[in-house]
């Protein structure tokens, strides 16, 4: 028997009681899911179930907090687990907390960090991603969690959010609330804010002394700080402390391979996912003090004035550190996309330190103090999505020639619209542009690499993955976007129906997916009873394609991208 979802697809009936089944929900005879509308909502769209009872109150090391029960999950939002970085805190390590004796009102979303907010050029992009640029203060180190029960040993999902290392929050998209993992999936979820920018990876070890030492990667140190919280408070959420899983996309996909490469991480982390990022090509510590030296040049401080650089306000202070930026790194543009070869740029993200961060995880080589710890690594079909751009395939030739040659241009277009003949040239040249930026296939070449990395440890596996979901909203143009893997490993299709259509297509995908999290986050192995997700390995990287059929591949997109390679 063949069931319809909403945009007429047809699921076979095995999907629809994997659908039914895992959701706890009547979604294949109708029914509507409990989920949020909107990051300002509640988890659900059912009324009556949001109540502040006294058992939504949890033990920390620091004093309770009080969170919420919504939907059959206790939430809590703005949990601290360091104090404030503003004033004489800027660019010391997060500082531990003081204890309250009061309840903390963990209910609303923290500040995320003072960044540039987001210049959206088109009402398209905007809708899809459904943003939300949050509130901003430097007392951002805040965690939120979501969990079923505040007893039990759960495996514990530890999301980083991406925006490279200079932008986005937990919350910047609908994609993160993590309440349905916690009441389909049986774990704790979490997601966490941390110092970016100026603020997260300025040198200042010669303007402040040695209290400042590792200043340059604050914003890394940070997020150990948050893993250390976890490690020491988590079992009072229903938290397992010896199953914590990593993972991030994008920005976050690169901090997470960055994590996976630093010493006081060891022991916090059990498994890691980085998605459409990571094994960035990052700078040395001596390039980023030319940043601070040419800093304080431009502001005419003195050469050790740090109480100024306290006190001076983030907006004055970013634009001044964006322009030493331009100063010290040589001319042209900068490298397209994660793991590109070149010489590595100064600037806002992790450098080499040679004792916070020894080593360039997954671009030198797989960090040996973590080769016991499975990895999930993949990317999406349509990396480059902007659905400003809509060029011609005369225009999208021209664009592709300018970076790889005449030659190549052709034989990309040409490969991709033999594997894709009913792709539109604006979806297609979002898989692969000239125009610098994301890249789908730069994105695999990427993947490959990391995996090899891994691999070449001979210890714990890599399983890689390529998403490749076509959405039908707006005609089916934007394809698989940057991030559009999120609202399906988050099991959120309802909650950003924006992106999904909410199809029932769409929420057979999303159990899925978040079911194989899940089970990797538990056991450290994907595979969910009907979907067999094997390690990968060099010689045939076999990978886990996730669509309407989820099978495994053989180096999916092997052709187009070793196009660009040669």
């Amino acid at each position: 028997m063949k069931f319809n979802d909403r945009s007429g697809k047809l699921l076979n009936r095995r999907e629809a009681l994997f659908l039914s089944a895992t959701a706890g929900v009547g979604l294949a005879t109708g029914r509507s899911a409990l989920a949020s509308d909107s990051i300002k909502t509640g988890v659900h769209q059912e009324p009556g179930n949001c109540s502040t009872p006294r058992s939504a109150i949890a033990n920390t090391q620091y004093g309770k907090v009080r969170g919420f029960l919504d939907g059959g999950v206790f939430t809590f939002k703005g949990v601290p687990y360091g104090q404030t970085t503003a004033g004489e805190n800027r660019w010391l390590p997060a500082q531990p907390l003081k204890p309250w004796t009061d309840e903390f009102p963990a209910l609303v979303y923290g500040a995320n960090c003072p960044q540039n907010l987001h210049t959206w050029t088109g009402s398209e992009q905007t809708f899809i991603q459904d943003w939300d640029d949050g509130w901003q203060s430097e007392d951002m180190l805040k965690l939120n969690i979501w969990t079923p029960s505040l007893t039990g040993k759960r495996p514990v999902m530890f999301y980083i959010h991406g925006g490279g290392f200079t932008f986005g929050s937990s919350y910047e998209l609908p994609s993160h609330e993590g309440a349905q993992m916690a009441r389909h999936h049986d774990v704790v979820q979490i997601s966490v804010n941390h110092r970016l920018n100026i603020l997260g990876f300025l040198d200042v070890s010669e303007i402040g002394g040695s209290a400042y030492e590792d200043s340059v990667n604050v914003g890394m140190t940070d997020l150990v700080a948050a893993l250390r919280w976890v490690h020491d408070n988590i079992e009072n959420f229903g938290g397992d402390p010896d199953r914590v899983m990593i993972y991030g996309q994008s920005g976050g996909g690169s901090k997470v391979t960055t994590l996976m490469g630093m010493p006081s991480a060891v022991g916090l982390i059990h498994r890691a996912s980085a998605q459409s990022g990571g094994g960035g090509n990052i700078p040395t510590k001596e390039q980023q003090k030319e940043v601070s030296r040419q800093l304080m040049k431009d502001l005419g401080l003195a050469p050790n004035d740090i109480g100024s650089l306290q006190k001076m306000e983030w907006a004055k202070l970013n634009a001044a550190g964006n322009a030493a930026v331009a100063k010290v790194n040589p001319r042209g543009p900068g490298a397209p996309g994660p793991g590109a070869p070149g010489t590595p740029r100064a600037g806002w993200g992790p450098s080499v330190d040679g004792k916070v961060i020894n080593m360039r995880s997954f671009f030198d080589a797989a960090p040996e103090i973590s080769k016991d710890v499975p990895m999930l690594v993949g990317s999406v079909s349509e990396e480059g999505n902007r659905m400003a751009s809509h060029p011609t395939e005369e225009e999208w030739h021209a664009n592709l020639a300018r970076p790889y040659g005449d030659e190549k241009a052709t034989a990309i277009i040409a490969t991709l619209k033999k594997s894709y003949p009913n792709k539109k040239i604006q979806t297609l040249s979002y898989m692969c542009g000239g125009a610098g930026g994301l890249n789908g296939l730069s994105m695999r070449n990427n993947v490959v690499k990391m995996a090899k990395m891994k691999h070449e440890l001979k210890a714990a596996p890599a399983y890689a993955y390529y998403f490749t979901w076509q959405t039908p909203i707006l005609d089916g143009l934007p394809g698989a976007w940057h991030t559009a893997e999120l609202q399906f490993c988050f099991d959120n299709a309802k909650r950003c129906e924006q992106g999904t259509g909410n199809t029932l297509e769409a929420q057979v995908l999303a159990k899925k997916m978040a079911s194989a999290w899940a089970a990797f986050a538990a056991t450290g192995k994907p595979s969910i009873p009907g979907v067999t997700w094997a390690p990968t390995d060099p010689e045939t990287n076999k990978t886990m394609v996730w669509d309407n059929q989820c099978r495994m591949v053989d180096d999916p997109e092997g052709e187009a991208r070793k196009i660009i390679l040669s």
